[in-house]
């Protein structure tokens, strides 16, 4: 499944890029994020790997983050895998003026399991919304430094 989601941000393009790129940032603005660490690579380059470990109810999930592509205050590509799923994002940048910002994010999900491949069939519906919710969120917090956590 391929989908893109959009949104704008009234914040200059390298002070949103600046903030998605600093992985202190994510626990404020990625609800259920419980902790990263660091698995390999230099830390925020491409190649780079961590670990994110969330919690949703009494549900937990690990995946790892791959950086796979990265200009900046223009394009970060990420890989993301967990079990059963392999999540190629691309994610692109736009200056509209001095202060406002147009984030445009591609996810492509590919199964690697029956189950999650049941599962994006069943729910295609709660992925884009999980997006489009973590898009809002970076929005809230990158303008007002509103955060997601406790």
């Amino acid at each position: 499944m391929k989908y893109t989601t959009k949104i704008i941000i009234n914040k200059p393009v390298l002070d949103c890029f600046s903030l998605l790129e600093d992985h202190s940032n994510i626990k404020y603005w990625q609800e259920g994020l419980e902790s990263y660490e660091h698995i390999s690579g230099d830390l925020g380059e491409i190649g780079s790997k961590i670990k994110l470990n969330y919690v949703f109810g009494k549900r937990q999930m690990s995946l790892t983050e791959t950086i796979t592509g990265k200009e900046k205050g223009k394009v970060i590509h990420f890989n993301f895998d967990t079990s059963g799923m392999h999540n190629i994002q691309e994610n692109y940048f736009e200056a509209l003026d001095d202060n406002t910002t147009k984030w445009v994010s591609t996810n492509h999900f590919a199964p690697t399991k029956f189950k999650s491949h049941l599962m994006l069939t069943l729910m295609p519906k709660a992925f884009k919304k999980q997006s489009k919710k973590y898009l809002n969120d970076f929005k809230k917090f990158a303008e007002n430094e509103t955060l997601v956590i406790k």
